[in-house]
Parts: C-alpha cells; structure tokens; sequence
C-alpha cells in the first residue's frame, strides 16, 4: 500500500490542479464511518457529498454489485436491459403521485407531476443540462426559436459543463469561462416581484434549487416556489428544480419538491441514487416529454445494468429499513442541537436546511474548523467560506449527532479563544 506522502505526490505530478483536498487518504468505510491508512476513524458527515446515503459498504448494495457484475457492467443504450425501464417506472411512480411508504409514514407523497418520463445520465450535471435541452425544444414548439430564454437564480449552483455553469448565479464559478450561454436573467431567491420582471413569453424555462446547496443551505420559500409555478404556466414555461443535492430523502420526502408543496415541470437528481455508482436522471412531465424525439439526445454510460440494479436496490432498502422516518426524525435532533450551538456561541450565527441537509453559518471562515474536525475524528464540510454543511448517510443516529455536536463546540470554542 502507498503512503500519503505517495499518494499525494501522484496527484501532485499527473492530475490538473483543481481540487483543495482535505489531507487524509481514505481506504474503507463501514456504516457511518470512514478510514485512512493508519486504520483511524471518522464519522462521516459529509457523505462523499451527499452521494452515500446508504452509508458505506451497506451488505445489500455490495451483494448486488457482485451479482450484477458477474452478469452484465455496460451495453450500448441500442439495446434493452431489465432495469432502466423498472428504474423509471419507479421514480415516475414516485414523482407520480400514488401513495408510498418513502413518504415517510404519510398516506400520501405530496404534489403530484402527473403521468412523467425519464432520461438517464451520468451525473447531475448531465441532467441539469438534459432538462435545458428538453426546455428548449418544448419552447420552440410552443412558441417558435424565440422562446429560449431562461430564469436563474443568483447564489444558485447547477454544475460545471457549460450550460449548467450559465445558470449558476456565483461570479467565482463563472470567471474565466465567459461568454456562456446567452438568454439567462438572474433573480434573487424568494424576489417575488424580480422574478415577476424577469418572466415573459420568451421564457422556455425557470431554473431552480428548492434548497440552496454550494450557495449556503438557503431555501426557497413555498410562496416563491408557487409564484414560478404560476408563471411558468403563464408563459407555457417549463419548472425545473435542480433536486441534486436536495432530493431523493434528504429533506425527509423522497423529492423536495414534496416538501414544500409545489410540483415542477422536470426535476433533476442524481448523487444519492446510485448508493454511490455514477447515476443522474432528470423526469419529466408527459407534455415535456413528448417534445423531444429520437437521436435529439443520448449518452452512452447513463443508464447502464450495473448503476440501474444498484439504483432500484437504494430505493427498496430506503423503503424497507424506513429509512426516511430516520431522516426526518434524526434530522430534527441534528437541527435541534446544531440551534443550541447557534444560540450560545458568539461566533455562530444561523442554522439553515432540514433533514439531512443543514448548515450553521459563523462569523469565522468555516474550513480551519472541517480541518481541525479531522483531528477529532469527524469529517464536517464547508461551502460559502463561513459555512459548516451537514450531508449524512441516512443511517445516522442521535449518538452520532451528540459526538460531531461535541467536537463542533470545543472548536468554536477554540476558535473564539484565539480571536480573543
């Protein structure tokens, strides 16, 4: 085995420079706990990025990664396999509207987008930019070339390809790649009358994170979210909610836009879906759907057996461990001690999210605290340079809550002594 120092010069010598590591090596994990080379311990706040729901090494999902392997990785999306139509089935019914137990315990999911498709890609970055496409073509049929334009919002993150990258509203991601994408208005989140303003008959889509995620944990409000909706069946515009970071349980419902009572036209997700494999997808409703034909869009990972079976595993493991029950019920413990901080610390100044996706805003930069977290044991992550961002696996329980609540309050305990 490599050492750090190995591994880190490798990196150093053959890869582009765009990533500002936490220096730990990570080689295994088990449950809600991660582990370097040295055989030390972490608890796992962050979830590889909200991406391990289920944990790591979750015995259901490696059985079926064995099974599907030794029967079939990849084939060419010119041929059918048995999971990607079972796949959509699933999230369509889920998205759908019909009564589930990933609702969890409730008698119904919320706000319905009706009879919907999908498409499978890669990564949710691909599938913010399958729904632009698919926007763009219902535009076009509804109201000529014209109609092409496009709402963001400012603080918002959709991803790093062009197209996702022209409708995120943060001018550090953005420099340096201009010009991007033409027709894209910026509004504030929850300025009613800005995005009133900035809605009109040129408009193919509204673009949106129901919860901010890179942009801080700041989330729309149900009023703003229904006044896009009223709009964009005004104009015969599309609603599309970025649901990456936000969907599939992490606010407690299996989409977000449950939650907070609105339905979209498309919603987007990816990062929890495949337990960890490379999967994003984007659902649409029948009248979107409808618009795009054969040979107008393709991949040729997206989709595939392996990420697919793995995926339908996620989503019955979900449902049959209650594991959303878990998400809401752990999720408000974690808001409420994360409250606590706030309101004692000095240097602690607002909690934000629900769920499994939370955040604590401070009066100090957020990174020294993630990296001194490593020395405790805990693996925290922070966005928007003041902020400590909470994404745990969905098997986190209170007495994991208490442990990183302990180390996060010696911290900033630490840390106002050294501004003193």
């Amino acid at each position: 085995m490599k050492t750090f120092e190995q591994i880190t010069a490798l990196e150093r010598r053959y890869l582009l420079g765009t990533y500002n590591r936490y220096p730990v090596a990570l080689t295994r994990g088990k449950g809600v706990f991660l582990y370097d080379l040295e055989g030390r311990r972490y608890l796992d706040f962050v979830s590889g990025l909200g991406v391990n729901a289920l944990g790591h090494a979750h015995p259901r999902i490696v059985k079926t990664i064995r099974e599907q392997a030794a029967k079939l990785i990849h084939v060419s999306n010119l041929y059918y396999h048995e999971y990607q139509g079972a796949l959509a089935e699933k999230l369509c019914t889920l998205a759908g509207g019909s009564s589930s137990d990933l609702s969890a315990g409730t008698s119904s999911i919320g706000p319905s987008m009706g009879t919907c498709r999908g498409f499978f890609s890669n990564s949710g970055t691909e599938a913010i930019e399958g729904s632009i496409k698919l926007a763009r073509l219902a535009g076009h049929r509804a109201g000529g070339e014209g109609k092409c334009g496009l709402v963001a919002l400012q603080g918002s993150y959709h991803g790093r390809t062009f197209g996702a990258l022209s409708l995120t509203g943060q001018d550090k991601h953005r420099k340096g790649f201009e010009p991007l994408l033409e027709e894209v208005t910026f509004v504030a989140q929850n300025d009613i009358e800005g995005l009133r303003a900035a809605v009109n008959d040129n408009t193919c889509a509204i673009v949106l994170e129901p919860i901010f995620g890179e942009g801080g944990i700041y989330e729309c409000s149900v009023e703003f979210l229904q006044e896009c909706r009223t709009l964009a069946d005004r104009f015969r515009a599309a609603l599309i909610f970025d649901e990456i970071q936000c969907g599939l349980g992490r606010t407690g419902t299996m989409f977000a836009f449950q939650t907070f009572g609105v339905a979209p036209d498309i919603v987007a997700i990816a990062k929890l879906l495949a337990a960890g494999l490379p999967l994003g997808a984007f659902i649409a409703k029948e009248e979107f759907a409808n618009a795009i034909a054969p040979g107008q869009h393709g991949t040729t990972f997206g989709g595939g057996p392996l990420a697919c079976r793995v995926a339908l595993e996620f989503l019955s493991i979900v449902e049959e461990e209650k594991l959303l029950d878990n998400v809401n019920k752990v999720g408000a413990y974690l808001q409420q001690e994360l409250r606590a901080i706030a309101e004692k610390s000095p240097v602690a100044k607002e909690v934000r999210g629900r769920g499994f996706i939370q955040g604590i805003n401070l009066e100090i930069p957020a990174r020294p605290i993630v990296d001194e977290a490593l020395g405790e044991g805990v693996l925290f992550n922070s966005t928007q340079d003041t902020v400590v961002r909470f994404l745990p696996p969905f098997l986190l329980e209170e007495k994991h809550v208490d442990k990183g609540m302990r180390v996060l309050k010696k911290l900033l305990r630490k840390k106002r002594k050294e501004a003193a």
